[in-house]
């Protein structure tokens, strides 16, 4: 029987995806509303995590320039707390959903450390309006909700042995689609390599 692959392997296939998704999307993209296609994929998922990388940006424009830190431990155990209690109530693993929402927050944090290191070689490029962190973080709980729903959804395909398959066809797409920039591809790839692996984390 063929191993499973690691994390790691899953992550370098997803950002050769990435890469490479200009000629690839055209193989691997589902028709928009095609439910066939639509079933046994993790592009959902994977849309989902991107959606959270790019409202990274706003989270960084909120504390620049602020007290406010990038690693910020309270508020990540409280999503921690919070995404297992709701994969607890769908009866989805909350261990799986912890672990892969560690990562989601590793990816958060990538994105914030690009775009101060960007802001700070050129201050011209740095925000000049502040948005409510607190406004930006409903909008962060409401696609953590989604995102614990197609975690719970995905279960049986994430422990699959297509699993990496279908997460870097679904990379792909989804860079692609969203026309995601090299930071946020990075981010991306930064918040998947958690959805294929199997046991304790």
């Amino acid at each position: 029987m063929r191993p499973h692959p690691s994390p790691r392997h899953a992550l370098i296939a997803v950002l050769a995806a990435a890469v490479l998704a200009t000629g690839a999307t055209a193989a691997v993209a589902a028709p928009a509303g095609s439910a066939r296609v639509q079933r046994g994929t993790l592009r959902p998922l994977v849309d989902l995590s991107a959606q959270r990388v790019l409202v990274a940006d706003e989270v960084a424009a909120a504390k620049w320039g602020t007290d406010s830190p990038i690693d910020d431990p309270a508020r990540e155990r409280e999503v921690l707390e919070a995404v297992a209690r709701q994969a607890e109530e769908l009866g989805a693993d909350p261990v799986a959903t912890s672990r892969i929402f560690r990562d989601q927050i590793e990816a958060s944090k990538v994105v914030q450390r690009g775009l101060y290191s960007r802001w700070d070689a050129d201050p011209a490029q740095a925000p000049t309006e502040r948005p409510d962190l607190g406004r930006v973080r409903l909008e962060i709980n409401r696609i953590n909700g989604e995102l614990v729903r197609a975690i719970a959804d995905s279960a049986a395909l994430r422990e699959s042995p297509s699993c990496v398959g279908h997460l870097t066809a679904g990379a792909a797409a989804v860079v692609h689609g969203r026309r995601l920039d090299p930071l946020h591809t990075v981010a991306l790839g930064r918040s998947l390599p958690s959805v294929c692996e199997r046991g304790a984390p």
